[in-house]
C-alpha cells in the first residue's frame, strides 16, 4: 500500500499528538558549580514542528523524496530533527561515523555518492575542499547556530507537513557499518525495517511511553520519539565513549531520573568505577542495554550494585539485524557465566520474538540458497546466521558483499553474521567471537572467546586479546595483555610474575595452555563507535612483525 502509514516518520507525529507537551530532548548546555547538567527541554510538539520546518527548508534547497543526503550533525536535538525532517520528505540520510577516520569517511561518501549534504557548519565548508568524494553535492545546508534557529523559527507552520508516501519496502535510509574487521559497508533500510526494530524494541525490552533514555550511542536515540521516550544527550564524545567523564554524565542520570540506556561495555565500565569508588547509586535505571562487545562478567557484577533497580540486557545484533537476542544479567551470572570462563564461549541469549537462529558449517564463499547448507547439531560450534522482519536485505550497491553476507530462503532472507557460536539445548546463543579472528592451530581451531574470559576477569586485567602468529593452519596462539594503568609490568620480574599469576588464574580454562606465549600493551586497537571491539587482525600483523623471529616464522 503506498501511504503515509508506511513512512516510519509517523510515530513522532503520534507523539506529538497524544503527549504534545511532554518532553522529546534534554540537551546539555553546562553543568553548574554543584556538578548538576543544565539542560534545555524540548517537547514532541516543538519537535515534530521544528522537523517539519527542516523539512520545508530542505525541500527548498532541492531534497525530495529519493534524496541521498549525508547527515553530519552533532548528537542530539538537532540530529533528531534533521533525521526525521529527512525521512519525512522520503529523502534516504546517510549515517557514517567520523571517528573511524578521514580516509574510510571519504571513501563511505565517494561509494554512496549522497547529492545533498545536512551537516554541522564546520562541515558543510569543509565539502567545498577539492576531494573527489565531495563533487557528487548539489546543495549543502549548515545545521546549528542562530541562523538555523531563527530559520527553524521563520519556517515553522502550525500546519502538519504532509509526510511523503512510501511503502514498506521503501528506502529509508544508509547506516554504514563500524568497520572493525574490514572496510565499513553502507547497509540499506527500509521503512518496513525500521518499524519492525521499533515493534522489537519496544516488545522485548517492555519500553513504555513516558520512560527517559541516555542513549551512549547516538543512532539509538533516533528511535526515541517512535517510542515516545525522551531522550537526554550524554555529555561525551560519541566517538570515543572510553575518555568520557563519568562524573555529568551520572549527574544527569541522577537528576532527570533516566530509567534506560545503551551503550557499550567500555563506557558502562567507566561509569560503573565511578559509582563505585563513590558509593553512588543509580536507582531511577530500569533497564540497561550493554553491547558492541562481550560483556565481562565482573561488570554485570558492578552494574547489579549500583543499579539495584535494573534489568541488565546483553543484546547481540548487528547493523544488518538489531536485536537478534537478549539474556539478562541474572540468567547470565546464575547459569552461564562459569561455563564462559571454562572455554565454553559467551551466551547472548534467545532469539527474540519474530527472529530465527542457525548455527550451520561454516563456510568461505557466497551460500546462495539455505539447502545448500549445513545446519550444525547443539553444541556444535559454526557460523551464526539470523533471519526475521528487522534483517536487511542487501549492502549499498556492493554486489558481492551481499551475496556473500545473504542466503536466500523462499521469501525470506538470512544474514550471515560472520560470527562463531553455538546453540545449546536450551535454545540459548552462545557466541564464540569472529570467524576472521579465530586462530587456526595444528591442533585445531581456537575461538576467541573460547580463551580470553578465562584471561580477562583476572583483576589486574582491562582487556585482553587472542590472535594468532604465523599463517594458517599452523598459526601459534598468542595472548595480548592490556593490563590496567596501575599495573603495567615496570621489568622482567614483574612481566613474568604477572605472565604466572595469569595461567594460575586460568587454569580451570581448559583450552588455556595452548597459549605458547603471553605479550603486553598499554593500549589494544579498538573499533571507533564502542571503543570495545578489538582491532584482532592488526594486533596480529604488529606481533606477528615483533614475534616472528622468536618462533623462526617466514613472513
Amino acid at each position: 500500500m503506498n501511504d503515509t502509514g508506511c513512512n516510519v516518520a509517523r510515530h513522532l507525529r503520534t507523539a506529538a499528538q497524544t503527549t504534545p507537551f511532554a518532553y522529546a530532548t534534554l540537551t546539555p548546555l553546562s553543568v553548574s558549580n554543584e556538578g548538576r547538567v543544565v539542560h534545555q527541554h524540548r517537547s514532541f510538539k516543538l519537535l515534530d514542528q521544528e522537523s517539519d520546518a527542516a523539512a520545508r527548508i530542505f525541500y527548498a534547497d532541492g531534497i525530495q523524496k529519493g534524496t541521498r543526503t549525508l547527515l553530519a550533525v552533532q548528537p542530539g536535538h538537532d540530529l533528531i530533527v534533521c533525521m526525521f525532517a529527512l525521512l519525512k520528505l522520503g529523502a534516504v540520510p546517510i549515517a557514517i561515523d567520523p571517528g573511524m577516520g578521514w580516509s574510510k569517511v571519504l571513501n563511505c561518501i565517494q561509494h554512496t555518492q549522497p547529492t545533498a549534504l545536512v551537516a554541522m557548519r564546520p562541515i558543510a565548508l569543509l565539502s567545498h575542499l577539492p576531494f573527489k568524494a565531495f563533487k557528487s553535492f548539489s546543495c549543502r545546508i549548515a545545521v546549528g547556530g542562530s541562523k538555523w534557529r531563527k530559520l527553524l523559527q521563520d519556517c515553522t507552520s502550525a500546519t502538519p507537513l504532509p509526510l511523503a508516501e512510501v511503502t514498506a519496502t521503501s528506502e529509508a535510509a544508509i547506516l554504514f557499518t563500524s568497520g572493525s574487521t574490514g572496510a565499513p559497508k553502507g547497509v540499506n533500510y527500509t521503512h518496513g525495517m525500521f518499524d519492525a526494530q521499533i515493534k522489537l524494541i519496544r516488545q522485548t525490552f517492555k519500553i513504555q511511553p513516558g520512560e527517559i533514555d541516555m542513549a551512549m550511542l547516538p543512532v539509538f536515540a533516533l528511535f526515541n520519539p517512535a517510542l515516545g521516550m525522551t531522550t537526554v544527550t550524554p555529555m561525551m564524545n560519541p566517538s570515543r565513549p572510553i575518555e568520557a567523564d563519568p562524573a555529568p554524565i551520572v549527574a544527569a542520570i541522577r537528576s532527570e531520573k533516566v530509567t534506560n540506556s545503551f551503550g557499550s561495555p567500555a563506557i558502562w565500565g567507566r561509569i560503573s568505577a565511578y559509582c563505585l569508588n563513590r558509593d553512588i547509586k543509580l536507582p531511577s535505571l530500569q533497564r540497561l542495554l550493554i553491547a558492541g562487545a562481550p560483556v565481562p562478567n565482573g561488570l554485570l557484577e558492578d552494574l547489579r550494585i549500583i543499579a539495584p533497580n535494573c534489568e541488565i540486557h546483553t543484546p547481540y545484533g548487528a547493523t544488518e539485524c538489531l536485536p537478534a537476542t537478549t539474556i539478562e544479567s541474572t540468567e547470565i551470572l546464575r547459569e552461564t557465566a562459569a561455563a564462559t570462563l571454562l572455554g565454553q564461549g559467551t551466551c547472548v541469549g534467545r532469539p527474540v520474538s519474530g527472529v530465527q537462529i542457525k548455527v550451520i558449517q561454516e563456510a568461505s564463499g557466497a551460500i546462495l540458497n539455505l539447502s545448500d547448507a549445513t545446519e550444525c547439531t547443539p553444541n556444535t560450534i559454526g557460523e551464526i546466521i539470523v533471519t526475521g522482519p528487522s534483517v536487511t536485505h542487501s549492502y549499498d550497491q556492493l554486489p558481492l558483499a551481499t551475496a556473500r553476507a545473504k542466503i536466500r530462503d523462499g521469501e525470506r532472507i538470512w544474514h550471515r553474521m560472520g560470527d562463531l557460536g553455538r546453540i545449546d539445548t536450551a535454545g540459548r546463543l552462545w557466541f564464540h567471537g569472529r570467524c576472521i579472528e579465530k586462530v587456526q592451530t595444528a591442533h585445531g581451531i581456537l575461538t576467541t572467546e573460547s580463551i580470553e574470559p578465562a584471561f580477562r576477569n583476572h583483576e589486574d586485567v582491562q582487556r585482553c586479546a587472542l590472535i594468532g602468529i604465523g599463517a594458517a593452519p599452523k598459526q601459534i596462539p598468542v595472548l595480548v595483555i592490556e593490563p590496567k594503568p596501575e599495573s603495567f609490568p615496570g621489568n622482567d620480574g614483574e612481566r613474568e610474575t604477572f605472565i604466572k599469576n595469569l595461567r594460575i588464574h586460568a587454569r580451570h580454562n581448559a583450552l588455556s595452555h595452548q597459549i605458547q606465549k603471553i605479550v603486553f600493551q598499554e593500549s589494544l586497537p579498538v573499533d571507533v563507535r564502542h571503543n570495545a571491539k578489538i582491532h584482532r587482525l592488526k594486533l596480529a600483523e604488529e606481533w606477528t612483525r615483533r614475534l616472528s623471529p622468536k618462533f623462526s616464522l617466514k613472513l
